[in-house]
């Protein structure tokens, strides 16, 4: 194994498990169609990256890290539903970058670079992934019981809105790094299909988390292989493998049912 394919399979399982393990609680939370419009804010720093010729990272999250922000404010003030707001900021997301995103060099935006992923980009996914992961972890039960009953949560006299912001940012800082993996196109797939694979295959909260993270890992190394084997992009391969395997877990669905 080379070098740079190892770098990519490390960033690829470190990614796509990350977006995994929130996809369960997006899921949950029927928010998963929030991290697309979300992802779009992702163009126009992809756009400065390669306008201006600096790392994406320092592109990408400024951008959808404010529009994370942007969506708690105007949550906060208007009380409009969140998936609202969100489609305001996909429509700010794309127009804008319609506007300076060289077409020609848009495939780093649109499918992911995973396949030149650097050493240094690397360390960077690596060490997010694990932050992001334990602030999920920790804010994960709360989370959950604000979905299913908020003023259980106001007895306990937890800010719900500071959970609500941690939750956005996690999101964003999810996306943010997608776009290194499947770009910002289908970012939200990298999010929902592993978590809703493995809820038709689980019967309890906790295999329902591992489940969704095995189904991301095993969804990743699929579609590196086979990008490589077919020559074809890597980031639609990753999509497409893991449409497979929720295709399968389908499946297996009726026959438990029929059973």
């Amino acid at each position: 194994m080379t070098t740079q394919l190892a770098l990519s399979f490390t960033s690829g399982i470190m990614i796509s498990s990350l977006a995994a393990y929130l996809g369960t609680l997006m899921l949950s939370k029927r928010m998963s169609v929030v991290a697309g419009p979300i992802a779009h804010l992702a163009f126009p720093g992809v756009a400065l990256a390669i306008v201006y010729g600096f790392n994406l990272a320092w592109g990408v999250f400024p951008f959808v890290l404010i529009g994370a922000l942007l969506i708690w404010i105007l949550e906060r003030k208007t009380k409009l539903p969140m998936e609202n707001l969100s489609a305001v900021i996909f429509a700010v997301g794309v127009g804008s970058s319609l506007l300076f995103l060289p077409i020609g060099e848009a495939e780093e935006a649109l499918v992911g670079n995973i396949m030149h992923i650097t050493p240094t980009e690397t360390v960077m996914i690596t060490t997010l992934s694990l932050i992001t992961f334990f602030l999920i972890n920790k804010i994960y039960n709360t989370i959950m019981l604000i979905n299913i009953h908020e003023d259980l949560v106001k007895v306990d006299k937890k800010n719900i809105s500071i959970y609500n912001l941690s939750y956005l940012l996690a999101i964003a800082i999810v996306v943010a790094l997608g776009v290194y993996l499947v770009g910002g196109l289908i970012t939200v797939a990298l999010i929902a299909i592993p978590a809703g694979t493995s809820r038709n295959v689980s019967k309890s909260l906790c295999r329902y988390k591992f489940a969704a993270i095995f189904f991301a890992i095993l969804g990743t190394i699929a579609g590196i292989i086979l990008s490589l084997v077919l020559h074809l992009p890597t980031g639609p391969m990753i999509i497409i493998s893991g449409a497979f395997l929720f295709l399968i877990s389908l499946i297996f669905q009726q026959r438990q049912n029929l059973g």
